[in-house]
């Protein structure tokens, strides 16, 4: 009979940041293994139960014994299982044997042919299990490859001692309202558990049906048991108490909280108004990272003296719980008050010679030779661009410092954001103040790029100077591994190439880091690696944005060096692809593209086009059509017009068709065979200015 299965395992408070992991797995391990050994059918749902004192699982349509399997077993060889004269061998009585057939006789067996030779075979039916015999392996195994942490060993009373994440009290398992018949950890599986710490009576309750669980769990234990549902309930908590305001309510921190409550109940706290005196982003973190409060601020993102906590108790009078939570976070504001007023007293620039202290790599050196670095190239960048060199300077200078304050040495998090704050302080430009923040922008996907010319060119050099020196030194990312993120890296540099339409070639890029490490015993000029690695992140970037992996390549093909335009040449190429005339004209350049691979020695040798060697009409119409546009298609492309100078070479499809239907381009004739190549030589060029469009063609 098919019935819900219940699994729980009732534990002391699990590790928070990774309970919804051991939740799924313990969930996933139970439900591939029945699913491998035939207990589920096709309607069977699977609900994962994580609570910070529990793990527990639901899978409906569980059967109660699997079904029989009809099993063909190849016995033996039916020359190894008979000698000579037909009879029974002894290696086939022993194969027998060990099948679990000892009594069987050779007419019982199937002879057929297996590949070459013929074998013995033996059809049977094998009955099903019980779902006690198939789930206690099962479990076992699913306990077994949790990704626990760190394992925690105990003794039960029987003084039996046992490993698990965290002492389990408990074993549920019911199968429908029946207990199935388990054990594990010491433990012998019954129907009972335990609700909420504080908020049930602390008796064990029994669990009626499978079925019931969750809502036996929630009205007689006081405990939400999905996270999920926890999160959802936190949430909605908080955007009611938060009013007007808005509430700050990172995922991250939104799950972790989640897995520290069994009954999430939110409350509003306060704090002194003089700690908004100190940078928003200090105090934001601190209350997030070490007290696991949800920050507040007004419309316009400024913080505010209240903020929300997640208690695990209800009671009509918070008072005491609020007033713990105020008294707790008064020294970690006090603690970050104090170290911006013991920061501000010395100079971002007094810092620096300290940075030499500080090891960057053992075969790059400190963080200050690499600041000196990124300066010169910081400098060579703003001049290429016009940019102010004086402000690209002392920003890519200062960039860094902060990295030595008692705010980022306490809280890394805010290295950047510290710099800018510090920098004002000390007067220094709005640009070079920013440049501190900026420079490490974009963090992650989707983030900001720089706003201004002097965090532009720092962030460019910050991490041209990393993909080169960490790729000189062998340590470029091998499959999953990326310890520099020169991935991020890399495709910070294009997306600020491509979306700030910088005038800047790639080669030339690498060359002006690759200078800054000129003298560095042992640099390996790494800039052609580096150059495909960051072209593979522009083909990543431009798919993600919608384009076709055909007309990315068709414009990335030829390994642009400026990709400033790439976006209005894929634009362009979409424009061409939906014209009735591209699929044609793409099949043509692409048989061009062989025809003239295959003939590059005569082609080096056939000159201009003799208008005097065309003989027939198809070529000669052809050679005029290309005259007659060529002047359009370098004036569109002159002015950028990428889709118009493309949907003028549409006009040329007939022409291109003719002449491959009607002129043998291979002419037996080497000077006519020449001329024919020069002019789709010609042709050739003009086609592909914008993209080879001949990676259009299906």
């Amino acid at each position: 009979m098919n019935q819900t299965l219940l699994l729980e395992l009732q534990t002391e408070e699990l590790p928070p940041k990774a309970l919804v992991k051991l939740g799924a797995a313990f969930a996933n391990g139970i439900a591939n293994g029945l699913k491998a050994r035939d207990f589920l059918d096709a309607d069977s749902v699977v609900t994962a139960y994580a609570t910070p004192r529990r793990l527990a699982v639901a899978i409906t349509h569980v059967r109660a014994t699997s079904p029989d399997k009809t099993i063909r077993d190849k016995v033996l060889p039916v020359a190894v299982a008979l000698d000579k004269d037909g009879n029974p061998t002894a290696p086939l009585a022993k194969k027998l044997a060990a099948l679990g057939f000892p009594g069987l006789a050779v007419a019982d067996l199937e002879r057929a042919q297996d590949g070459k030779a013929e074998s013995f075979f033996y059809t049977h039916t094998a009955p099903g299990s019980t779902l006690a015999d198939g789930l206690q392996p099962v479990l076992e195994e699913a306990v077994a490859k949790l990704p626990i942490p760190k394992v925690m060993s105990y003794q039960r009373p029987s003084g039996e001692t046992v490993q698990f994440v965290r002492p389990v009290h408990t074993l549920l398992a019911l199968h429908g309202a029946e207990v199935v018949p388990l054990s594990l950890l010491g433990l012998s599986a019954g129907r009972s558990t335990l609700g909420h710490r504080f908020l049930s009576d602390g008796q064990p309750f029994d669990i009626e049906h499978a079925d019931s669980y969750a809502e036996q769990l929630e009205s007689r234990g006081k405990v939400v048991a999905t996270a999920e549902a926890r999160k959802e309930s936190i949430r909605a908590q908080l955007l009611d108490k938060a009013g007007d305001d808005q509430v700050l309510m990172p995922e991250a921190l939104l799950d972790e909280v989640a897995a520290l409550v069994e009954w999430p109940v939110v409350y509003e706290c306060r704090f002194e108004d003089a700690f908004l005196a100190v940078p928003q982003e200090c105090l934001i973190l601190t209350m997030q990272t070490n007290q696991k409060y949800f920050a507040l601020t007004d419309a316009a993102g400024k913080l505010r003296s209240r903020f929300l906590i997640v208690s695990n108790l209800a009671t009509d009078d918070p008072s005491a719980i609020v007033g713990g939570n105020e008294r707790v976070v008064r020294p970690r504001l006090s603690d970050a008050k104090f170290f911006f007023e013991q920061d501000k007293k010395k100079t971002l620039a007094s810092r620096l010679p300290q940075l030499a202290n500080v090891v960057y790599h053992n075969k790059l050196g400190t963080q200050l030779e690499r600041t000196e670095r990124v300066t010169r190239l910081a400098t060579a960048l703003a001049t290429r661009l016009g940019y102010d060199t004086q402000l690209a300077e002392r920003g890519a200078r200062l960039a860094k410092a902060d990295l030595l304050t008692d705010m980022v040495g306490e809280f890394p998090e805010l290295q950047g954001i510290m710099g800018t704050y510090y920098a004002r302080n000390d007067g220094e430009p709005e640009q070079v103040a920013l440049a501190a923040s900026e420079h490490y922008q974009p963090r992650f996907s989707g983030d900001a790029l720089p706003s201004t010319d002097t965090g532009l060119v720092t962030a460019l050099a910050d991490k041209l100077e990393t993909l080169v020196g960490i790729w000189s030194i062998g340590l470029q990312p091998t499959g999953e591994k990326d310890p520099f993120a020169l991935r991020r890296h890399a495709l910070g540099v294009v997306r600020m190439l491509v979306e700030k339409r910088l005038p800047l070639g790639i080669s030339q890029l690498l060359a002006d880091a690759a200078a800054v490490f000129a003298g560095q015993a042992g640099f390996k000029d790494p800039t052609q690696e580096v150059t495909v690695f960051m072209l593979d992140r522009l083909r990543g970037l431009l798919r993600e944005r919608g384009f076709s992996p055909n007309e990315v390549e068709a414009v990335l093909a030829q390994n642009p060096d400026r990709v400033d335009d790439v976006v209005q040449r894929l634009e362009a190429v979409q424009a061409f692809a939906a014209l009735p005339e591209s699929a044609s004209l793409a099949a043509a350049n692409k048989r061009i593209s062989n025809i003239l691979k295959k003939n590059e020695e005569a082609l080096a040798q056939a000159g201009a086009v003799d208008a005097a060697l065309l003989q027939d009409a198809a070529e000669k119409t052809l050679y005029a059509s290309v005259q007659r546009v060529q002047p359009d298609v370098d004036a569109a492309f002159a002015r950028g017009d990428f889709a118009g100078t493309l949907k003028t070479l549409a006009q040329l499809r007939d022409d291109v068709d003719a002449f491959f239907n009607d002129v043998m381009v291979m002419a037996e004739d080497a000077a006519l065979r020449n001329n024919r190549l020069a002019l789709l030589s010609i042709l050739h060029r003009m086609m592909n200015r914008v993209a080879d469009i001949s990676k259009l063609a299906a």
